[in-house]
């Protein structure tokens, strides 16, 4: 039972993922979002999730080779777009401490009080919540290699349920991160902010040179 494809691509999934590193990483992403907006993000990004690793069982490779696109390449990018998010992270200039400075201007009369917009959800729900921080390049790729080893059509079925498994245990992390970030104060949270901002720096570094390394070893071995 241990040995079977579905079982093996789960795990590794799991593993890659690892839901309490990636509960903390989604706490100041939730910060500005209510229980129905959470509930909307975790489902959207389930579906999401088994959109992307079903179409790397099934279409990865060919796709891949249409598009000219190597999983190299998309670590990289990866790399780049948690980087442009966690760096203000790790400088204090997003997150928590923007939320106290816009706090204090509306204490003052100097800022009117926000609206929260209906469309709030979908600025964050592909970039960062989906792509990078729950999956990437090495989440297709994961997808595309156990797709090359399935022996047939029932094979992959299989692989298929432990896909649509991985993306309900994504889609229930954020909404346990979105209710745990409403037992934190904001102090707290400004706090938390900077150590997810160092993490996530740190997380899209070694992206960044997964990625250009696998790039330049493909390009030497040409």
């Amino acid at each position: 039972m241990t040995s079977h494809p579905a079982l093996i691509l789960f795990l590794a999934l799991f593993g890659l993922y690892s839901p309490v590193a990636a509960l903390a990483s989604y706490l100041p992403i939730l910060r500005p979002f209510d229980n129905r907006q959470i509930m909307r993000l975790s489902l959207g990004l389930a579906l999401n999730v088994a959109v992307f690793v079903l179409a790397a069982l099934w279409l990865g490779e060919p796709l891949l080779r249409v598009l000219g696109i190597s999983t190299a390449a998309l670590t990289a990018t990866g790399g780049i777009a948690l980087a442009y998010a966690a760096i203000p992270l790790m400088r204090g200039k997003a997150g928590a401490v923007e939320e106290l400075e816009k706090q204090k201007l509306i204490e003052s009369g100097s800022e009117p009080v926000p609206e929260p917009a209906a469309g709030d959800t979908q600025s964050v729900l592909f970039t960062p919540l989906t792509f990078p921080l729950t999956v990437g390049g090495t989440t297709f790729a994961f997808g595309v290699a156990a797709s090359a080893e399935a022996s047939g059509i029932r094979e992959k079925a299989w692989l298929s349920v432990a896909a649509i498994a991985f993306a309900a245990v994504t889609g229930l992390t954020v909404y346990l991160a979105g209710h745990v970030e409403r037992r934190i104060s904001l102090n707290g949270a400004m706090l938390l902010d900077r150590v997810a901002g160092i993490l996530l720096t740190a997380i899209a570094v070694i992206l960044l040179a997964n990625g250009f390394t696998d790039l330049v070893v493909a390009r030497l071995n040409r």
